[in-house]
């Protein structure tokens, strides 16, 4: 299983968290996003459903049932009801009480804002604990461009 770390720093959540998960939808894989609070997730259901004109992403809450037909699921729990093989963390949601249910995943990402003190320092310790942990761990920072490049492992 592979854990990224994906540090924010020229655009923001709304923007690149759907490009993440079509990325995740073109490998064939399903995806979970989790976050911190309820408001969050609502605020994601309906940004995932007019974020683009040329894409759609079928996705939905444990309120909308059809697990197996949801591409993305949106949750503020540790639980994989659709069998996703990826996972993303919003909002300094924690990583490893998901981990301890379910190690099914693929690949686990973290995205922070790296101009949010509190998330940066959230994505700190979660580092920390997790290398403690003995996972793998690779961090990603965001380029001028919006690109991504791999600073550390």
């Amino acid at each position: 299983m592979d854990i990224w770390f994906y540090h924010l720093t020229r655009q923001p959540l709304d923007k690149v968290l759907p490009e993440l998960l079509e990325r995740s939808a073109r490998r064939g894989w399903k995806a979970v996003v989790q976050a911190r609070s309820e408001e969050r997730v609502r605020a994601l259901d309906e940004w995932l459903w007019t974020f683009s004109n040329d894409s759609f992403l079928v996705h939905g809450t444990a309120a909308d049932g059809d697990f197996e037909w949801q591409q993305v699921y949106l949750t503020t729990g540790v639980e994989n009801p659709s069998g996703a093989n990826a996972r993303f963390f919003v909002e300094s949601a924690e990583i490893a009480p998901a981990l301890a249910e379910s190690s099914a995943y693929e690949r686990v990402v973290l995205i922070f804002d790296g101009n949010d003190p509190d998330e940066l320092q959230a994505a700190r310790d979660q580092w920390r604990l997790l290398k403690g942990q003995g996972h793998a761990l690779s961090y990603w920072k965001q380029t001028e461009g919006g690109g991504w490049e791999k600073m550390a492992i």
